[in-house]
């Protein structure tokens, strides 16, 4: 593993609205507006389903705005 994988930030968030593509609304609690997200690559691979109202965990893209859910947690 290189040194940016391994040093990236997670957060959590809870999911407010499901979007074509794989792509969903978020909202974190440190900010007011919620933002895209979109499932990792395993998440998709072991067809893991995400719903309105789940608790996620998600790595912020430090370019965009936009965060890859990498795990669900309820």
């Amino acid at each position: 593993m290189t040194e940016d994988t391994e040093t990236k930030e997670t957060v959590t968030g809870t999911v407010e609205e499901v979007l074509p593509n794989s792509l969903f609304r978020v909202r974190i609690a440190t900010s007011d507006e919620p933002i895209l997200a979109y499932l990792a690559g395993k998440m998709r691979l072991h067809h893991i389903r995400v719903l309105v109202g789940d608790e996620v965990e998600l790595v912020i893209d430090p370019y965009g705005g936009r965060a890859r859910i990498v795990r669900r947690l309820t």
